[in-house]
C-alpha cells in the first residue's frame, strides 16, 4: 500500500513546488513508482517544474467525477518513466466533490503507486484542506525568514491530529553567507517551528535555470539535486547525514 505525503508551507516562496517534483523525481530515480498531485486549484504549476508544461490533458476532478480513469489523467514523464503527475482543475468556482469522493480517490492512488506527493499551495485555505485531508504525513517547507518561520508556526498548529513523527520540516533556500548574517542556524529553525527536521535544501540558481528551460533539475545540476536525493532516500527509510550548504 502506498504512502500520501501532503507538502504544504506557510507562505509563498519557500520553494514547496520544486521540493515536491525534484524529491518525486528523486524517488522515482531510486526505482519508486511516484505519483505527483497538484492541489493547487486555478494556479497549479507543478508541471512546470516536472517539465511537463501543458502535457495534462485532465485533471483530479475529472478522475473523481468519472469522466476519466486515474490511468488516463495521470501524464508520466517522458524522461522518469516511473514518475507521473496529475494536475489541478483550472476552474475558478468550488470544486463539487464529497470528501467521500476525496478520500476513494486517495484509496485508488494509494493502490498503484508507492508514493504520492501532493503539492498543497501556500496558506490554509481548500487546497491546503484537501492536501491534508487523506496524507499519511505532511513535510512543511520553510525558508529561514523570519516570516516563513512565523507562518510555518502557524501552519503546524493546524496539523495537531497528525501522530508524532509524522510531521517533517525542511528548510529550503539556505545560503550559508545569509545564515551567518542573520546569526541563525538550522537549529533556530527546527525550534522555532516544533518539527523534526527532514532535510536542508541550499539556494541553486539551477533552480530557476531548469524552471525555465522546462527541464528537471538532476539534469543540470548536481548541487541541490544531491538534497533532494538525500531526503528521498530518507523517506524510503534510510539513514543519511545532512548535507553540508
Amino acid at each position: 500500500m502506498g504512502k500520501i505525503i501532503a507538502v504544504v508551507s506557510g507562505k509563498g516562496g519557500t520553494g514547496k513546488t520544486s521540493f515536491t517534483a525534484n524529491t518525486g523525481l528523486a524517488l522515482a530515480a531510486l526505482g519508486c513508482h511516484v505519483l505527483c498531485l497538484d492541489c493547487d486549484i486555478t494556479l497549479r504549476n507543478l508541471d512546470l517544474a516536472l517539465g511537463l508544461s501543458d502535457s495534462a490533458l485532465m485533471d483530479f476532478s475529472d478522475v473523481i467525477e468519472g469522466r476519466c480513469t486515474l490511468a488516463e489523467a495521470a501524464v508520466k514523464h517522458r524522461k522518469y518513466p516511473s514518475l507521473e503527475l496529475l494536475t489541478a482543475p483550472v476552474s475558478d468556482g468550488q470544486p463539487a466533490f464529497t470528501a467521500r469522493q476525496l478520500r476513494d480517490l486517495f484509496q485508488e492512488i494509494r493502490e498503484n503507486y508507492d508514493y504520492c506527493l501532493v503539492d498543497a499551495p501556500a496558506g490554509l485555505n481548500l487546497g491546503f484542506q484537501i492536501a491534508t485531508a487523506c496524507a499519511d504525513s505532511v513535510v512543511v517547507v520553510t525558508t529561514t525568514d523570519h516570516s516563513a518561520l512565523r507562518d510555518a508556526q502557524r501552519t503546524v498548529m493546524e496539523l495537531d491530529r497528525f501522530p508524532a513523527g509524522t510531521v517533517h520540516l525542511v528548510v529550503g533556500r539556505v545560503q550559508r553567507r545569509m545564515l551567518r548574517a542573520l546569526h541563525t542556524t538550522i537549529d533556530d529553525a527546527i525550534d522555532t517551528a516544533g518539527l523534526p527536521l527532514l532535510g536542508v535544501i541550499p539556494e541553486d540558481g539551477d533552480v530557476a535555470y531548469a524552471l525555465n528551460r522546462g527541464i528537471p533539475l538532476r539534469d543540470c545540476s548536481d548541487y541541490a539535486a544531491r538534497a533532494y536525493d538525500n531526503i528521498a532516500k530518507r523517506i524510503t527509510g534510510r539513514r543519511v547525514p545532512l548535507m553540508r550548504i
